[in-house]
């Protein structure tokens, strides 16, 4: 019996040892390696480490401030007990009447608090069955003004936390308020004619100019003379505040009017208001919302951003690199103020429509706080600012119905700031361990370059 072989081509001989022996390295080295080390478990870890960072950054970054607001909270119940008359004649009757009482003191103001600042869900319940749009309007209007009291917080808190980022404190987020005001007010009412899709945007533009240049003159002068922001940005406050009331005694006050006052804008320079009395709520809010989506991708997303915050964090390194840090802090304290000015153009053409002497209640000021509250985030000054937003509406509905002073709220924004500024506190209080999350981080500027 005869068989036919066919015979072997040398090239393929050749590239078959060649796999033998690769295969039997790779035999080897598995044999080696698989009493030290499960691959399965290897590939799994490498997949769920992502997820795992991702979650516990987002916990290492929200927990202190969302501890501090729960703290100040109990502390705030705290004041509310010690302020209250009756819970210290409960106590004289028994310990368990005044801790009952001491109980219904602090769920009575918060149930106040948050109705008159969020609105009571069964009265909303009851308009929509009802359909009345009048009883409609007045169920939601507590939430509604809460988003109306936050926006100018949004607005100011934006602009202090663009500063922090570049390593400047703009003290003076009060001052570029008013300065916003005052160039929005004027090309408001002084400029006739425009339709409203021309008059919006540029009187938007005018307050932002006024802020912003009130944030450029401490800019450069820290950059080219090294004189300190935060002094330079305090005293141009007061010069905002004096320069409001002469302007509003004179060249801008109304005419035949006692009241200092400047006239009323034109209409077609008003923010639009979407709900009819009482509901002040209007397209401020939107702007706001839309700033703060701005801000962040010019932060995170641009290279003029990350200079700003590699100048912001190392200044000597951002020089090493040959970024320009006299630049970066002109940059950022004009648009920190450009940002503040807003929150004042808001005030004046979404609510008051017209400039009247000391008409910012502190906005400026309680910016400091929610640009720490917020950890220096677009994210994080809104979801602040809508926390103060809704404190600051419920405060007087918390008056009526508990009788507690409406300087609880300021005691209790106090603590919240005091406790984002210490965090230690809040990490010693709920034992805390401080976490290193490792990162790796990829810096690309404009087209990926």
């Amino acid at each position: 019996m005869t068989e036919n072989r066919k015979q072997d081509d040398p090239a393929e001989s050749s590239q078959k040892a060649d796999s033998a022996v690769a295969d039997k390295a790779n035999m080897a080295e598995t044999d080696t390696n698989s009493t030290t080390t499960d691959v399965g478990k290897v590939l799994l870890n490498e997949i769920n480490k992502p997820a795992r960072r991702d979650v516990l950054g987002v916990w290492n970054a929200i927990r202190v401030p969302v501890l501090a607001v729960l703290t100040g909270l109990v502390l705030g119940g705290i004041f509310i007990i010690a302020t209250t008359e009756t819970v210290y004649a409960a106590f004289g009757t028994s310990i368990g009447a005044g801790l009952n009482e001491a109980w219904r003191v602090v769920i009575e103001a918060y149930g106040a608090l948050f109705s008159g600042s969020l609105g009571d869900p069964a009265r909303m319940v009851a308009a929509l069955r009802n359909g009345d749009a009048l009883e409609i309007r007045r169920a939601f209007n507590p939430f509604l003004e809460s988003l109306v009291t936050s926006t100018p917080y949004i607005f100011a808190g934006l602009g202090v936390a663009l500063g922090f980022r570049a390593g400047v404190f703009n003290i003076g987020a009060e001052g570029q308020i008013f300065m916003g005001a005052i160039f929005s007010a004027y090309v408001g009412y002084a400029i006739k004619g425009l339709p409203a899709v021309i008059h919006i945007p540029v009187a938007l533009l005018a307050g932002a100019i006024g802020g912003g240049i009130w944030g450029f003159i401490p800019g450069w002068l820290k950059a080219k003379v090294g004189g300190h922001e935060v002094i330079n940005t305090i005293m141009m406050n007061y010069i905002a505040f004096r320069m409001s009331d002469w302007l509003l005694s004179g060249p801008m006050k109304r005419p035949n009017s006692f009241n200092p006052i400047s006239p009323t804008i034109e209409e077609s320079a008003m923010l639009p208001q979407f709900f009819g009395d009482p509901i002040r709520f209007h397209l401020g809010f939107f702007v706001a919302l839309g700033t703060a989506a701005l801000v962040s991708w010019f932060l995170f997303k641009t290279i003029w951003g990350f200079d700003l915050r590699t100048v912001g964090a190392n200044p000597f390194a951002g020089r090493y690199a040959g970024m320009k840090v006299s630049t970066n802090i002109m940059l950022a304290m004009t648009l920190s103020g450009a940002l503040c000015g807003l929150a004042g153009t808001n005030e004046v053409r979404g609510l008051n429509h017209n400039l009247a002497m000391a008409f910012s209640s502190g906005y400026g000021f309680d910016s400091i706080a929610l640009a720490l509250l917020g950890n220096n985030t677009p994210l994080g000054v809104v979801l602040a600012s809508l926390l103060f937003g809704t404190l600051r509406t419920g405060a007087t509905r918390m008056q009526l119905v508990s009788a507690i002073p409406v300087d609880i709220i300021s005691v209790l924004q106090a603590i919240i700031l005091a406790l984002i500024a210490a965090p230690v506190i809040v990490r010693v209080l709920f034992n805390l361990r401080t976490v290193t999350v490792s990162q790796t981080v990829t810096v690309k500027g404009w087209g990926g370059k």
